[in-house]
């Protein structure tokens, strides 16, 4: 056929040196223009949207589930205040410290071995000024363990000659704080 500006070739446009004809240059433009238009359209019209049309987000259950799970395990632990230390107990004829805490958690399904060394693998760590309850409190070098019931105080079998009552965070079990853990629950 021959060179593209030939004027033999049949319904082709006449083309410029850059290649382009004018046609598809004017119809790129109006293109251009039209999308220009929509998306200014489109930024404009999304603010003027109704709040029934806006999705709420999700409430956020997990968090106060857990919160809630951790209220449960209190309440639960509770039910033993008064029950006598035994060591290595872990029945409510009498507890040792981890064998109160295991006892605790298994009524909710929740696994615990019976030892408050392994049970500070458990769970991630949590820091003082986080705790909420039902977090693992350890006292003495991991030596001893109680569940966090809130406000600075928690719950446990204290040691031979004692019952499981609810102290606070002062005198030895502030000066012999080891750490907390949060034990994951499904």
């Amino acid at each position: 056929m021959g060179p593209p500006n030939d004027p033999r070739r049949r319904g082709a446009l006449p083309t410029r040196a850059d290649g382009l004809s004018p046609m598809s240059r004017s119809l790129r433009v109006f293109l251009l223009l039209c999308a220009l238009t929509l998306s200014v359209a489109f930024a404009l019209l999304r603010p003027l949207a109704t709040p029934a049309a806006v999705k709420p987000a999700p409430p956020r259950r997990l968090a106060s589930a857990k919160f809630a799970f951790g209220q449960r395990v209190v309440q639960y632990a509770k039910h033993f205040l008064g029950t006598p230390y035994v060591y290595g107990g872990s029945s409510p004829g009498g507890f040792d410290c981890s064998g109160f805490v295991r006892y605790v958690y298994a009524h909710f399904g929740v696994t615990l071995p019976h030892s408050s060394y392994a049970q500070f693998s458990d769970g991630r760590g949590v820091r003082r000024g986080s705790l909420r309850p039902g977090d693992l409190v350890f006292f003495d070098s991991v030596g001893h363990v109680g569940i966090y019931i809130g406000n600075g105080r928690f719950i446990h079998a204290p040691h031979t000659g004692l019952r499981v009552r609810i102290e606070t965070f002062a005198g030895w079990y502030s000066a012999r704080f080891s750490g907390a853990r949060r034990l994951r629950i499904s």
